[in-house]
C-alpha cells in the first residue's frame, strides 16, 4: 500500500522574492509614517514656540508672569498632555522659533531631535550649514551630534585643505555603529504622542521583567516607599537623560533612585548615578526633603553591585536612618539573582521541544 504524497509546498525562491518585496514595502511605509510624525512634531514645537514668543511680547499685563510663565504653562499641557511638554521642553520650543523664525524654511527630514541639537549652535551661519548638511546627507541625530561635536563646519570654514577635512568627517560618521532609528522607540516622540509608560516600550525583555520585579519588591519592603515615575526624565539645557525608577520614602522624607545595568558596573555608571543625584536634589527636591539617594545595580551574577550615592556627607543622622530603611545590598542582590533564574528557567520551558 503506497502512502498519498504530500502536496508540494510553494517553492522557496519564489516565497523568498514575495518575503523581500514585502519588506521593503512595510520597511518603506514604516519610514514615510515615521517622518509624518516627525513633520507634524517639528511644526507643532515651532508654533507652540512662536504663540509663547508673541504672548511675552504682549505688553506689561502679560509681562508681570516673569519666570512664571513656563513653570505655570508647563502644569497646566503636562496635566492635559503628558511630559512632553515639561518647562525645559517648552524652552527649547521657544529657542526653537526664535532660531528659525521662518517656519517654511525648515527642513522636512529633519526630525524634533535633530532641532533640539542644532539649538545648541551659536552661531546662525554655523546654525544653517549643519541644518542643510543633516538635511541633504540623511544625517541621523547622532551623526549630527559627531559632526557638531569635531566642529566640523568651523574646521572646513578655516581649513585651506578642504577634501582632508571632508574625509576625515565621512570616517567619523562611518566609525559610528549601525543603529538605525526605531520606528516606536524615540522617547521624545512618545512623549509628544503622550504614550503612557513610555519605559515599557524602551527596555529590554530581560531588564524589563527584572525592573518590574525590583519595583514590586521595593513596594512590597512596607519601609515607607511610594512609586514616583517610571524611566523618569531629567533634562539640560542640551540633554535629556532617563532615570529607571523613581520612589520618595516618607520615612526617609528623599527621593531614591534606581538604576539596573544588565552589564559589569562601571566607574562611568557611577558618575552618571552621581549626577543623576545632584541634578535631582537641584531640580527636584523640595525645601523639607532630604538629600537623594540613589541606587546602582549591576546584576550579573559575581558582580552585583550596590551604590549608594548621598550628598551632604556630614548628614550622619541621616545616613544612619537610610540604613535601616533601605535594603541591604544582599537582599537587592538575592531579589535580582532569584527573578533572573526564574526569567531563565521559563525560556528554557518555552524553547523546551515536545517529545
Amino acid at each position: 500500500m503506497t502512502t498519498p504524497s504530500t502536496p508540494a509546498s510553494p517553492a522557496v525562491p519564489a516565497l523568498t522574492s514575495l518575503v523581500d518585496a514585502l519588506r521593503g514595502l512595510i520597511q518603506e511605509g514604516r519610514q514615510q509614517a515615521l517622518r509624518a510624525v516627525d513633520m507634524v512634531q517639528v511644526q507643532t514645537c515651532w508654533e507652540v514656540g512662536r504663540h509663547i514668543v508673541d504672548f511675552e511680547q504682549g505688553g506689561q499685563a502679560r509681562a508681570a508672569y516673569g519666570k512664571r510663565l513656563l513653570p505655570d504653562l508647563a502644569q497646566a499641557l503636562t496635566r492635559e498632555f503628558g511630559r512632553g511638554f515639561d518647562a525645559t521642553n517648552l524652552r527649547h520650543m521657544r529657542g526653537f522659533f526664535q532660531a528659525f523664525p521662518i517656519r517654511d524654511a525648515l527642513r522636512r527630514e529633519l526630525s524634533w531631535t535633530h532641532y533640539r541639537l542644532l539649538l545648541r549652535v551659536a552661531s546662525p551661519e554655523a546654525r544653517q550649514w549643519y541644518m542643510t548638511e543633516a538635511a541633504t546627507q540623511n544625517w541621523s541625530s547622532r551623526a549630527l551630534e559627531r559632526q557638531m561635536g569635531t566642529l566640523y563646519f568651523e574646521r572646513l570654514l578655516l581649513s585651506g585643505d578642504k577634501v582632508t577635512v571632508t574625509a576625515e568627517a565621512a570616517a567619523n560618521l562611518a566609525a559610528l555603529p549601525p543603529t538605525p532609528r526605531s520606528f516606536v522607540r524615540d522617547p521624545v516622540m512618545l512623549e509628544f504622542l503622550g504614550f503612557p509608560r513610555v519605559g515599557k516600550l524602551l527596555e529590554s525583555g530581560l531588564e524589563q521583567a527584572l525592573m518590574d520585579k525590583l519595583q514590586a519588591f521595593l513596594l512590597e519592603l512596607g519601609k515607607g516607599f511610594a512609586f514616583v515615575a517610571r524611566q523618569h526624565r531629567i533634562s539640560t539645557e542640551s540633554q535629556d537623560f532617563y532615570i529607571d525608577l523613581v520612589f520618595y520614602n516618607y520615612l526617609l522624607k528623599c527621593f531614591v533612585l534606581v538604576e539596573l545595568k544588565t552589564r559589569k558596573l562601571t566607574h562611568q555608571d557611577i558618575g552618571q548615578m552621581d549626577m543623576y543625584v545632584r541634578m535631582y536634589d537641584d531640580l527636584k527636591r523640595g525645601e523639607g526633603d532630604n538629600p537623594t539617594v540613589g541606587i546602582l545595580l549591576c546584576e550579573h551574577k559575581d558582580e552585583s553591585v550596590v551604590r549608594y550615592s548621598v550628598l551632604n556627607d556630614n548628614a550622619q543622622l541621616f545616613a544612619s536612618k537610610y540604613r535601616l530603611v533601605l535594603p541591604s545590598e544582599d537582599e537587592l542582590r538575592q531579589e535580582i539573582e532569584r527573578e533572573r533564574a526564574a526569567i531563565e528557567m521559563a525560556q528554557q520551558l518555552q524553547t523546551k521541544p515536545e517529545k
